[in-house]
C-alpha cells in the first residue's frame, strides 16, 4: 500500500488530543446537563430540501448516494445530504415526536456535522458540535434568549481556555432599523451587513444597493447601526439617537437589553451588545449570538446560534425556539495550533506494573487488576526486560509510577522524582493530580 495522502479539512487528533476533547466534552456536557438540557442523537441524514432550508447553504452540503445508485434512483426532493448542523435536524425531529415530548423541551446534542468549505486554520469540513436549544409549543417567552449566554458562559469558563466574549443583537432590531429607512428587503440587507468584518464597510454598501436596492443614504444609515457596540444597555440610546422608529425596532432593543441586562448580572463582561452582529441565515428573528476566544479574534466566532420562530413549524402546528452551538473541534483546533492546550501525559496510565520474568507475569497482571479494581489506570509492561528498560518504557509513554512485583513486598517508584516506596495493591493511591491527564494551558 502506497504513502496514504492526508484529506484537508477532515481532522484526526493524536491520542493526546483526543484525551483533551473527550476532558473538553465531559466539562461541557455536565454544564449543560446542569442547567437541565437532556441529550440527544439525531440520524446523521436529511432530505435534501430539509438541509437546504438553511439558507445559503447549496453549495456546501454533501450529498449521500451508493457507489452502484441507479441512474434513476433518489433525486431533487428525495435524495439525502449529510447534515450541515444540528438545528435544522432537531427541528425535524421536534416535528416527528412532539406528540412524545414535554414542552419547554430543553436538549443538548453533541454530534459531528459536515459542510463543504474550504478548509483553512479552524474551519474544517468535518467537525464537532455542541449545542443547545429551548422550544417551545406555539410561544417561547424571550426569557430563554437571555438564558443562552450563561450556559454558554459558564460551560466555557469551565474549560483551561482563554477567556471569550460573547457578541448579540437582536434581528428586529435590524429588520426594525431597516423598514424604518424605506429598506424594502430586509432579509437581503442583514446578509450583507453579515459580511462586514470579511469585505469591510465599503464593500457591504455597494452589496446593500446591488442586493438590497439601498440608496447611498440608507447604506449609510445601515452601516452607521452596525457600529453600535456597548457591554451594557447603553446601545439602546445610541440607537435611538439614530432617529429611526419603528414599532419592531422598539421590540429588539427591549428583548436585546434584557439579554445584556441579565449576562451582566451572571457573569460581568461575558456578553456585549454588538449590532454588527447579523448571522447571515434566513431562520433567525431574534436574538443572535456569536463568541469571541481572547486573543484569538480573527479567526472568527467559536460559538454562535440565535432565536427562530418558524424552522419547526408545519401548517397551523410551530415551535419556536432558540439554540447556540459551540464549534468544538475549531475551538480546539486553533488552540492545538498555537500550542496552548495541553495534556500531562498522552495515555491514561497511571502505573505501570513491571515483570521481573515472563513465567511470573500472572503476578503483575493480579497486581494491575487489583490495581484497576480500585480504579487507578493501570497496564503491564509489555516484556520482561531489565527493569531499566521498562523504565524507559514508561518514562516514553508519560506513564509516572513503575510497580515492582516482589517475593518479600512489592514497591512503586514515581520515575519523576525517583522516590520509591513499599506498596500493597489494595491499599495504595497515587495523588489525586497523578490519577489522570491534567489537560490545561501551555506549560501543563
Amino acid at each position: 500500500m502506497s504513502k496514504p495522502t492526508p484529506l484537508s479539512g477532515f481532522p484526526e487528533w493524536t491520542p493526546a488530543q483526543r484525551m483533551i476533547e473527550q476532558f473538553v466534552l465531559d466539562r461541557i456536557r455536565a454544564t449543560f446537563e446542569l442547567y437541565g438540557f437532556a441529550p440527544l442523537e439525531t440520524r446523521s441524514v436529511e432530505p435534501l430540501d430539509q438541509l437546504l432550508r438553511k439558507g445559503e447553504t447549496s453549495k456546501e452540503v454533501y450529498l449521500l448516494r451508493r457507489l452502484q445508485a441507479d441512474v434513476d434512483g433518489p433525486a431533487g426532493d428525495d435524495a439525502l445530504g449529510l447534515h450541515f448542523d444540528l438545528t435544522v435536524p432537531f427541528a425535524r425531529y421536534v416535528l416527528e415526536n412532539a406528540g412524545k415530548l414535554q414542552f419547554p423541551f430543553r436538549r443538548y446534542q453533541i454530534q459531528k456535522v459536515w459542510r463543504g468549505e474550504r478548509p483553512q486554520e479552524g474551519r474544517y469540513r468535518e467537525f464537532l458540535q455542541a449545542d443547545i436549544d429551548i422550544v417551545d409549543r406555539d410561544t417561547l417567552p424571550a426569557h430563554y434568549e437571555a438564558e443562552m449566554p450563561l450556559v454558554i458562559g459558564d460551560a466555557l469558563r469551565s474549560l483551561p481556555i482563554p477567556p471569550v466574549r460573547i457578541q448579540v443583537n437582536n434581528r428586529k432590531i435590524c429588520e426594525g432599523f431597516y423598514r424604518g429607512v424605506g429598506l424594502t428587503d430586509p432579509e437581503a440587507a442583514l446578509r450583507a451587513v453579515d459580511k462586514l468584518d470579511k469585505i469591510g464597510p465599503a464593500r457591504v454598501a455597494e452589496l446593500l444597493a446591488e442586493t438590497a436596492g439601498a440608496s447611498e443614504a440608507q447604506a449609510k444609515a445601515a452601516l452607521a447601526l452596525a457600529e453600535i457596540s456597548a457591554p451594557d444597555a447603553s446601545f439602546a440610546d445610541a440607537v435611538r439617537a439614530l432617529g429611526v422608529d419603528d414599532p419592531l425596532l422598539d421590540e429588539g432593543i427591549a428583548e436585546l437589553t434584557a439579554v445584556v441586562e441579565t449576562a451582566a448580572a451572571h457573569a460581568p463582561g461575558l456578553c456585549v451588545a454588538d449590532l454588527r452582529i447579523a448571522r447571515g441565515l434566513d431562520y433567525y428573528t431574534g436574538t443572535v449570538y456569536e463568541t469571541q476566544m481572547i486573543g484569538y479574534e480573527r479567526f472568527g466566532s467559536i460559538c454562535s446560534g440565535g432565536r427562530y420562530d418558524n424552522l419547526a413549524s408545519a401548517g397551523n402546528v410551530r415551535f419556536p425556539g432558540v439554540g447556540i452551538s459551540i464549534g468544538v473541534t475549531r475551538l480546539l483546533g486553533l488552540l492545538f495550533g498555537a500550542g496552548a492546550l495541553t495534556a500531562s501525559r498522552s495515555v491514561p496510565t497511571c502505573v505501570l506494573v513491571a515483570v521481573t520474568a515472563e513465567e511470573d507475569r500472572a503476578a503483575s497482571d493480579a497486581v494491575a487488576a487489583a490495581l484497576r479494581s480500585r480504579g487507578v489506570p493501570t497496564e503491564v509492561s509489555p516484556s520482561a526486560a531489565k527493569f531499566g528498560k521498562q523504565i524507559r518504557y514508561a518514562e516514553r509513554r508519560g506513564i509516572p509510577y513503575v510497580w515492582f512485583p516482589g517475593a518479600d513486598g512489592d514497591e512503586v517508584k514515581d520515575i519523576r522524582s525517583g522516590d520509591q516506596v513499599a506498596a500493597t495493591a489494595g491499599e495504595w493511591t497515587p495523588p489525586r493530580a497523578d490519577l489522570k491527564p491534567l489537560v490545561g494551558g501551555a506549560g501543563v
